[in-house]
């Protein structure tokens, strides 16, 4: 926190925007600290919260909206490149995809303080061609309430943040060793994880030629299961013919209804 306070104080508005565009654009910098440790600066008089709130907004308007573009243009393509940075690629678009079905564009408003659906919500929603002028006015609403929770918390406990790095000047070597355990931990963590899903990065494909065949031959030892994301599917969608529809996020819960004694083939997207 101390590091952050004091780039922040040197670089003033700059360090907050950059912060808060990087994290926008899906790489790993804590801009919830750059934007507390703003509106705790604000709160000391060194900024004015008004700017910081204005930096913080224009920030993740501009990275949401060119990945935003870019998800409209290379929709799935985005969408895979993103979720294979991620530690569970099984329900990196699930996860996001179900939040749009459930709450619609709102998603946009929340979507910020959620682990994973932060990283989709933009390009997720250029893919399902949500409208422009529409995305901007979600997105801004989002944007601004992520801003005013974390430069607020800032601004009211700037004191408390004080106290906090007058500890950690205190406690020296005691605070450097802290903190590097508590990173350690936490890539310990994120490796048992990354291990424990990458099962799921290997999906096993057959080729459209060879599934003909088989179906061709009218043995019914093939099942096709459409388990297209939402908002890709509706009940007029027309499907494959002969094929069952899932629910992709209720996969679990279906599985102990499908035959263990045909081939089954899924298909999405």
């Amino acid at each position: 926190m101390e590091s952050i306070l004091a780039l922040t104080a040197r670089h003033g508005y700059s360090i907050v925007f950059l912060a808060v565009l990087a994290e926008s654009l899906s790489l790993p910098i804590p801009a919830a600290l750059a934007m507390i440790a703003g509106g705790a600066l604000a709160a000391s008089g060194m900024l004015n919260i008004g700017w910081v709130l204005a930096v913080c907004v224009i920030a993740m308007i501009l990275a949401d909206s060119l990945i935003y573009y870019f998800g409209r243009t290379m929709g799935w393509w985005l969408l895979a490149l993103l979720c294979k940075v991620s530690l569970n690629p099984e329900t990196c678009v699930l996860r996001s995809a179900e939040s749009f079905y459930k709450r619609g564009r709102t998603t946009l408003v929340i979507a910020k303080f959620i682990p994973g659906v932060a990283t989709m919500a933009a390009p997720l929603a250029g893919s399902m061609k949500m409208r422009p002028g529409q995305f901007l006015i979600y997105d801004l609403a989002g944007a601004f309430l992520y801003a005013f929770v974390y430069t607020g918390l800032g601004y009211v406990f700037h004191n408390f943040l004080s106290v906090m790095v007058h500890g950690f000047e205190a406690a020296g070597h005691l605070a450097v060793l802290v903190t590097a355990i508590a990173v350690v931990v936490y890539f310990g963590y994120r490796i048992r994880i990354y291990l424990k899903n990458r099962i799921y990065r290997e999906v096993p494909r057959a080729a459209i030629e060879e599934l003909r065949r088989k179906l061709d031959s009218g043995d019914g030892s093939v099942m096709l299961v459409d388990v297209r994301s939402h908002g890709y599917y509706d009940a007029g969608a027309s499907r494959i013919l002969g094929s069952i529809r899932l629910e992709p996020n209720s996969l679990a819960e279906k599985l102990h209804d499908l035959p263990k004694d045909r081939e089954i083939y899924l298909y999405c997207t």
